[in-house]
């Protein structure tokens, strides 16, 4: 049987990181809910809705595919199986 995995996954957790701040500061300087930030943060596999990602990109100004990151078959595979 064959699970669906959504071919993109998002990379939020990377660029938070890299920006040195907590998930709790993004979701301030976003103005987002703390489930939505918490959710996108620790979650690779949930990708935010066209309004939270416009709130992010206009905040930090930058390109949605900064946030955004296309998997290969393989890859979803394994994440749809429980492997890394």
């Amino acid at each position: 049987m064959s699970l669906f995995v959504v071919p993109v996954i998002n990379t939020i957790k990377e660029f938070v990181d890299a920006q040195g701040i907590t998930p709790y500061q993004f979701r301030k300087d976003v103005g987002i809910a703390q489930r939505t930030a918490y959710d996108l943060y620790n979650n690779p596999l949930q990708l935010p809705s066209s309004s939270v990602l416009t709130k992010i990109c206009d905040r930090y100004e930058i390109q949605p595919s900064l946030l955004l990151k296309w998997v290969p078959i393989v890859e979803r595979e394994a994440m749809a199986s429980g492997g890394d």
